[in-house]
């Protein structure tokens, strides 16, 4: 059998074979795609003698030909497939049950959800939860934080101002860090835990809005190291998107707040327009750690020759765009019932390690 009467067979039974308009897709670009198989064909043509593209080319043409009828035609069957199975599920039995009220249809926001999830993966790592006002000191928010008077790092992050309270700079809080500090301030290490909560900047577009959720971890001891924090990174990527295991690359960065600072990548694979982690050769930028900057240490009361530690933080509303197929954060913040029918969680499905996080 000659290479293009393989190819034929092998594709019109793989466009057969296709199960729903993904798999067919996937077909087609294997097949006529700008790299496909039956393309990479037509590009030898220019190499040929005139005789044998008078005789290849009218095969590779008729292949091509055959490929396309035939992916045509088993769209058009899926799509009948399709409208017979949604026809048959709209069918009105008049002797069901009656709808369920509104309030049996209440719903789980994604983010009490994700925040539900969080808590459950640390907390089985021993963290506890701390929680801190939403206005917040410029003290707290900046400079106990290593953001001293005029330093550029201040102009980062765009901020809510309020008017000042006796003298004291107000504002609403840009990220969850005025938590720790407060914790460090009001406990002695070991410390461990994530702070959870709404944050503010201005900004407003598919991927960020004025306010937004962020997650941020915490642990200060005699002994912590970045050994700890990879690790810990690594058990919370893997609980998270409940996969087998995660692999991490941590990229230098600044933050003011830690030293040294890190961006961490995480493995994943792009394909059909979603996106699976633990597995493919592709990388995708999820959170931002470091290793506690001494000057904080210093500033919220710890002696960093003593203590050292690590934090890290990651975006609540980007977790569960990435876990629950979400595409536009606008959509948390719309109100729409419909919305919320469709993404939300039923208000008893609690998440557990053992159960299932996004059960």
């Amino acid at each position: 059998m000659t290479d293009i009467a393989k190819l034929e067979e092998d594709t019109l039974r793989q466009i057969a074979e296709a199960a729903d308009e993904p798999a067919l897709e996937a077909v087609r670009l294997a097949a006529l795609g700008k790299k496909g198989a039956i393309s990479a064909l037509l590009s030898t043509l220019g190499k040929m003698s005139p005789e044998e593209r008078k005789t290849e080319g009218a095969k590779i043409n008729a292949l091509k030909d055959k490929a396309t009828e035939a992916l045509t035609a088993r769209r058009a069957a899926l799509a009948e497939a399709a409208l017979e199975a949604r026809l048959q599920a709209e069918t009105l039995d008049v002797t069901l049950p009656a709808a369920r009220s509104p309030l049996e249809r209440g719903r789980i926001h994604p983010i009490s959800q994700v925040m539900d999830e969080l808590s459950v993966i640390f907390a089985d790592m021993g963290f506890a939860v701390a929680e801190g006002p939403d206005i917040e000191s410029d003290d707290y928010n900046f400079t106990r934080l290593n953001f001293p008077e005029g330093h550029p790092a201040r102009e980062m992050q765009d901020t809510f101002f309020l008017s000042p309270e006796a003298g004291e700079k107000k504002l609403l809080r840009t990220h969850t860090s005025p938590v720790q500090v407060r914790t460090m301030l009001s406990q002695k290490p070991p410390i461990r835990v994530i702070c959870p909560g709404r944050v503010y900047r201005c900004d407003f577009d598919q991927t960020h809005t004025p306010m937004f959720h962020q997650v941020e971890g915490l642990v200060i001891d005699q002994s912590t190291h970045l050994g700890h924090l990879k690790w810990v990174l690594e058990e919370f990527l893997r609980s998270f998107f409940e996969v087998k295991g995660v692999k991490l690359r941590f990229r230098p960065s600044f933050f003011p707040f830690t030293e040294p600072s890190m961006e961490v990548d995480v493995q994943c694979r792009r394909q059909g327009g979603e996106i699976r982690f633990g597995e493919g050769e592709d990388w995708m930028e999820i959170l931002g750690c470091g290793m506690v900057h001494p000057n904080v240490l210093r500033n919220c009361g710890h002696d960093p020759d003593v203590y050292q530690g690590f934090a890290f933080g990651v975006g609540i509303d980007r977790l569960a765009m990435l876990k629950y197929g979400m595409s536009d954060l606008r959509a948390f913040f719309d109100a729409d019932t419909r919305w919320l029918e469709h993404y939300g969680f039923r208000p008893l499905d609690f998440p557990t390690l053992a159960g299932g996080l996004g059960s």
